[in-house]
């Protein structure tokens, strides 16, 4: 048994890593599915959703044609609803708590609605926010994920200057670099980071590490207030004998490899075993299979 990088051709790689969630064929498919809602009073899909975003309003905006005031209640309630809107599991939460899976039919598509207003909004730089003037206070942010951004957006609107310190060449955080890619792509993770800082008042320093490059104390005495948003990003260890032997690593690591270095530069078995069998734990089952490993068996207690 081999581990191995480079295993399968580019053209597989781009396959296999490709977007598994296509989006709505045209226009006259979004209304389709959107004209299903019957926009429930005190919706049981707003409550399942932990960003509490309007549903039944935003898929009413959809069905006048409004998909700038559909993507503005999106983007209200969570800034990073583009991706969410890939990532997210629904099934458990907003779509999961549709009334039309009582009467035993397939519940409204929110996912892909909710991706059909902020893919538009992302790909044409609406302009659906004002940042109100610079009142001189400033803040910064360590990590330039979703809590750092989602943070930094809300402060630039009020008027706040805020730098946002990354230690990663890119922000996005776990979106960029946790996510497997046919999930949320390297393409629309960029663009969405970009949408997000194109209010303005708001400068990301890449490259810049907590503890080795900036210290919390040098930020004290420059801004006005610290906000920490930079994530655990690390995995839980088992303790146990053999942990430490070659070729074995955490799925963290692992997706992190393949989502910075490039598919063909991450060396995967011919037979890989993953212990677990949570979301990440089947991201990487999944990755290691689209590496081309020969066989990838989950153990799970």
């Amino acid at each position: 048994m081999a581990i191995l990088n480079n295993r399968l051709p580019e053209k597989d790689y781009a396959e296999n890593f490709s977007d598994i969630h296509p989006p709505f064929e045209n226009k006259e498919a979004a209304l389709v599915e959107a004209n299903r809602c019957i926009f429930c009073y005190d919706a049981p899909c707003v409550k399942s959703c932990p960003t509490e975003i309007n549903v039944p309003k935003f898929i009413k905006q959809i069905t006048t044609d409004n998909i700038k005031g559909s993507a503005h209640t999106i983007f209200v309630s969570n800034i990073f609803g583009g991706g969410c809107s890939r990532v997210c599991p629904v099934e458990k939460l907003c779509e999961g708590s549709c009334v039309y899976n009582l009467l035993h039919e397939e519940p409204i598509a929110i996912a892909k609605l909710q991706r059909y207003a902020t893919e538009k909004a992302i790909e044409e730089k609406w302009k659906l926010f004002d940042r109100k003037p610079s009142n001189g206070k400033k803040v910064t942010i360590v990590g330039a994920g979703p809590a750092g951004l989602s943070c930094a957006h809300v402060l630039s609107r009020e008027g706040i200057d805020v730098a946002v310190f990354e230690k990663e060449s890119k922000g996005g955080g776990l979106m960029t670099y946790g996510i497997a890619a046919y999930k949320v792509t390297p393409k629309f993770c960029q663009e969405e980071v970009d949408f997000i800082t194109s209010l303005g008042g708001i400068e990301i320093k890449y490259d810049h590490s907590l503890g080795k490059d900036i210290t919390i104390a040098d930020l004290q005495k420059n801004y006005d207030a610290v906000y920490l948003g930079m994530g655990v990003g690390l995995a839980n260890k088992l303790n146990i004998p053999g942990e430490e032997l070659e070729g074995v690593e955490d799925a963290i690591s692992f997706i992190y490899d393949i989502r910075s270095k490039g598919y063909s530069n991450v060396p995967v078995g011919d037979k890989v075993a993953v212990i677990g069998m949570g979301m990440t734990a089947i991201d990487a089952a999944t990755q290691a299979k689209r590496l081309g490993a020969k066989e990838v068996t989950l153990v799970y207690r």
